[in-house]
């Protein structure tokens, strides 16, 4: 079995504000040397390259998340990961102490710099941690003086982001599309004329216009669009944050370019001062912060689309979609007949005299059972010898160390098997069927007792419905329940 401790890893990042460092090629064949001299085998599969990306925050570093996916498997499928150097790892601290904590702790994995001499002793402590210093340090110094020169080209009317709906870019200018243009300026007259948000872009739509990312329009990117300061010849940047939709933070920088202005001053001051008396209006019907969610918020859904029904007011439900412009069939019912409708379904499945028919379209992760445990260890056994028959075939393994690898292997692969082909012939002899009927017949009384809160009629409805289906012009609905209702 010793030649399975002999798989490794690497890691491979470049960013684009270093020029100095080495390519992605250089490192890779850096490290193949390493790891043939050292013994390790390095499988194409087991190199996970990050290009142009910073080393700041992991998570967004795809191909590191799906290293560290890869280490946590059962078995690991190697013992170490090769780096350049430290500061490919992590650029961070924080980073590097939780990750490189998880992958010895978790996974018994460790990380290895290829340039930098570490030894596994107490001084190599200190020295690492002096290394990944140096790495936030600078990280952190070029971070600054980033933002320092950002935020100067910002003050001076530089463009610095992606061209709004209605411009392209021209030598670093904002130039005016013709036709998303004349938009634009009928979005300003639509709006000053009294139509709100959502008309505008049920509008849109309706005559399938996109944004520049291919979505449909909604509530907030026409607000978006009313409240950009790019129509009328300035841009806009925070250096602080995203914007999001909150216009009015201090940190905004508005100055003014080089651009054509889509609408002239006096149609701009008037749709703001509209922006203004619609938040006005609408302040004081917000939902109070105490009141509770509704135990179905979030599980019903519209056919047509696919998004969620929200509760207006008390009494009906609607298209989140719809409301927002973006959905074309106007998915609404009351209140009352939905939870009716949902209630005669439940009683007549969990009251219902013959065995209900039903399919396990996929398992909750909290509830594996021992076939889905079973299941996983059988394919791991035969990730195992697709290894050992790659270190066999790269001339790592003789004949002989791949034979007896191999049948120790596919032993306890035929133990698990036996184990499984039993499981399944007990899964047949119990009564799925009578288990559905008392758990739904469970609910049924939670959702209808007096006595029980909302929040707990809200969990116990989460914990096994994962989705009500609604089709208002078939007048009828689909429950799909969560695959852990059953044991």
């Amino acid at each position: 079995m010793e030649a399975l401790s002999k798989f490794a890893a690497c890691y491979i990042r470049v960013s684009t504000d270093e020029q100095s460092e080495f390519s992605p090629e250089a490192q890779l064949t850096a490290i193949r040397d390493y790891a043939k001299k050292n013994g390790y085998i390095l499988l194409d599969r087991y190199v996970f390259k990050d290009e142009g990306i910073s080393g700041r925050k992991a998570e967004k570093r795809p191909a590191f998340m799906r290293m560290i996916a890869a280490a946590k498997e059962k078995p690991c499928p190697f013992e170490v990961i090769l780096v350049h150097k430290i500061d490919r790892f992590a650029r961070s601290r924080e980073d590097s102490v939780v990750y490189k904590s998880l992958l010895r702790k978790e996974c018994k994995v460790k990380v290895v710099s290829i340039t930098e001499n570490i030894e596994d002793d107490k001084f190599s402590v200190i020295l690492e941690a002096m290394l990944e210093a140096m790495a936030e340090y600078y990280s952190l110094n070029l971070s600054d003086e980033v933002k320092k020169g950002m935020t100067e080209k910002a003050k001076r009317g530089g463009l610095q982001s992606a061209p709004g709906f209605g411009y392209t870019v021209e030598n670093n200018v904002l130039v005016p599309l013709p036709n998303e243009a004349e938009i634009i300026r009928s979005i300003f007259e639509r709006f000053i004329s009294g139509e709100g948000y959502f008309a505008i872009a049920r509008w849109l739509n309706s005559l399938g216009v996109k944004t520049h990312r291919g979505n449909k329009f909604e509530n907030r990117t026409i607000e978006y669009i009313i409240r950009n300061p790019v129509y009328i010849g300035k841009l806009r940047w925070n250096p602080v944050e995203k914007t999001r939709r909150n216009y009015d933070s201090e940190n905004i920088i508005v100055a003014d370019a080089e651009h054509e202005p889509l609408v002239d001053m006096n149609t701009w001051e008037t749709a703001q001062k509209r922006v203004l008396e619609i938040k006005a209006q609408w302040r004081k019907h917000m939902r109070p912060a105490a009141e509770h969610k509704d135990w179905l918020s979030g599980l019903v859904k519209c056919s047509e689309c696919g998004s969620s029904l929200i509760k207006a007011g008390s009494h009906y439900w609607k298209c989140g979609a719809y409301a927002k412009g973006k959905c074309s069939y106007s998915q609404h019912t009351s209140d009352e007949k939905l939870k009716d409708m949902i209630s005669d379904c439940l009683k007549k499945e969990s009251r219902a005299k013959y065995k209900l028919d039903y399919q396990i379209v996929n398992k909750s992760s909290a509830s594996q059972s021992e076939r889905a445990l079973l299941i996983a260890q059988i394919e791991k056994a035969d990730m195992k010898l697709e290894r050992v028959r790659e270190a066999y075939y790269s001339g790592t393994d003789s004949l002989d160390e791949y034979k007896n690898i191999k049948a120790v292997i596919e032993s306890e692969k035929a133990v698990m098997q036996k184990r499984l082909d039993q499981v399944e012939i007990e899964d047949h002899r119990v009564d799925y069927s009578s288990i559905v009927k008392e758990k739904l017949k469970n609910m049924f009384e939670i959702l209808h007792s007096s006595d029980v809160s909302s929040e707990e009629k809200h969990r116990a409805a989460h914990d096994s419905i994962k989705e009500v289906v609604y089709n208002k012009s078939a007048n009828s609905l689909e429950i799909v329940y969560f695959a852990s209702i059953i044991p």
